[in-house]
């Protein structure tokens, strides 16, 4: 008997380390909040940034790196075109600060990249998209469940983390417990459409 494993769902991580960005985008970002009330979304008293970011010069940087990354998954995922960034905003969750469940309309990929994260500042948990898969929750034997059979994944924030997925996937940020602001950055990519 052999095993095949369909339908699977992809989440890329990458940790980059790239001297002096989180030091320079934390400053920016609390200078931008300092002077703009920003928007409500799904943040729960948190700051949530206009979401023009991405043509702001002074996130080039990060736009590049972002570039870089989403075109590897293009080539993983066998995907065609190129990828197009449509938006990305600033996120700022003080002490108690969260985000309610939701997904990304009109966009292929979406992501977060951490500027500052303490422990316990606050899980990333995207939820199984196979609604039907949770019909019936079998008994399973005690010890680690393998990744595959999981019904929700948590992802520990850590500065100059990269974590992108497929836009549809639902996901929430648990309420930050540290004692300091969580700083990240949201972004949605889209595929770039040529007329033949």
């Amino acid at each position: 008997m052999f095993r095949e494993l369909h339908f699977p769902t992809p989440i890329y991580i990458a940790d980059l380390n790239e001297p002096g960005l989180n030091e320079q985008l934390e400053r920016d970002i609390i200078a931008w909040a300092n002077r703009d009330k920003g928007l409500s979304r799904t943040n729960v008293n948190g700051w949530h940034s206009k979401t023009d970011m991405n043509e702001l010069p002074e996130y080039k940087r990060l736009v590049d790196l972002l570039f870089e990354a989403q075109r590897t998954i293009y080539q993983q995922e066998h995907l065609d075109s190129e990828p197009y960034l449509g938006n990305m905003w600033a996120n700022i969750n003080p002490p108690g600060g969260m985000n309610r469940a939701h997904i990304h309309p009109n966009s292929l990929w979406s992501g977060v990249y951490y500027v500052k994260a303490l422990p316990n500042s606050g899980h990333l948990k995207i939820d199984d998209p196979r609604a039907a898969a949770s019909m019936s929750r079998p008994r399973q034997k005690e010890g680690p469940t393998p990744s595959r059979l999981w019904r929700e994944t948590h992802f520990e924030p850590k500065a100059g983390r990269l974590i992108m997925f497929p836009a549809w996937l639902t996901h929430c940020v648990d309420p930050n417990k540290s004692n300091e602001n969580r700083i990240s950055i949201s972004f949605n990519f889209m595929q770039k459409c040529f007329n033949v």
